[in-house]
């Protein structure tokens, strides 16, 4: 497969999730703002921009408002989910000979209808519309697409990203631990709580539902699940790469990061979660970009030298 293909599909997968996990962490906290008076504004925004990965300017005193125009529909702002729209669909289109026909409109609307502005009161409407949309562009891929190398590709990117999101959604709980989201509210906003209620029978505790979105080999969304599913697809693209131990890069930060929260006591990664979700963050993005050097090498510049008399 040309590496400007592998490299669309791995994005593609990345972009479409990132937008789904950044809906879900904004919808949970800024539905907090909104409904609690005694949460200073300026700060809590600040703290949730920082955890999703941007720094704004310390003379700007930040509202609900703010938040929603820049993560949420700032085409400009590389962290918005109107960027990771966009930029999904620009890569859909230069593999758009590999791309489905049906994904490519799926994109390509959901570019056309994303909104300049949302209002305050509309906000938990346009999250929920950023998640139905991008299920149906993962629908699309995971029920119409062949298991081949193109579709690895795809999960691979799928699966760092949601890892990455997963420990920012984890690392937001101590933003404002008094007055921030209830495990239970966590749960509902990757969908988990259901699922949790089956494995635990009981209400949510501290310990068990950090295990449980950190530990559970079962529930998709959990750390633990999304780094297991980029390791086996990394397997599938080159198969020969575990026959003398591992010596992929990805593969070896992956299995380390795995191997650590495994064997750690959950009561050790509570204490210092927000530590650890940030050390889960850099461990991820230095999978991605070793995936990259391997797998996506940058095009060699032709330079003109002259003629050799």
């Amino acid at each position: 497969m040309l590496s400007r293909i592998a490299e669309s599909l791995f994005w593609i997968g990345r972009y479409l999730e990132r937008s789904d996990g950044t809906a879900r962490i904004l919808d949970v906290h800024l539905q907090l703002l909104l409904e609690d008076p005694w949460i200073d504004e300026d700060t809590a925004c600040r703290a949730l921009m920082s955890v999703m990965g941007s720094v704004p300017a310390d003379d700007v005193h930040l509202t609900p408002a703010d938040l929603i125009a820049l993560l949420g529909v700032d085409r400009s702002h590389p962290a918005s989910i109107a960027h990771a729209v966009a930029s999904a669909r620009e890569n859909a289109r230069r593999a758009r000979e590999i791309v489905s026909t049906e994904l490519w409109e799926a994109l390509n609307e959901t570019n056309a209808r994303m909104p300049r502005r949302v209002a305050t009161d509309k906000t938990h409407e346009f999250f929920r519309w950023v998640r139905d949309r991008t299920a149906l562009a993962l629908g699309v891929v995971d029920s119409a697409s062949s298991r081949d190398e193109a579709w690895q590709f795809f999960s691979l990117g799928r699966a760092i990203e949601r890892a990455d999101m997963t420990a920012r959604l984890l690392a937001t709980r101590e933003l404002t631990e008094a007055s921030g989201p209830s495990w239970t509210t966590l749960l509902r906003s990757c969908g988990g709580y259901e699922s949790y209620l089956r494995s635990y029978r009981g209400l949510p505790s501290t310990q068990s539902a950090a295990e449980f979105l950190l530990l559970d080999r079962l529930f998709p969304r959990s750390v633990i699940a999304s780094v297991i599913r980029a390791e086996e697809s990394l397997r599938e693209i080159d198969p020969r790469a575990g026959r003398v131990g591992v010596t992929d890069q990805a593969q070896r930060l992956l299995g380390q990061i795995r191997s650590e929260l495994e064997y750690r006591p959950i009561t050790e990664i509570i204490d210092e979660l927000s530590d650890e979700m940030e050390h889960v963050q850099a461990v991820v993005s230095g999978a991605s970009e070793a995936i990259r050097r391997r797998y996506f090498p940058a095009s060699a510049v032709p330079v003109w030298t002259g003629e050799v008399s």
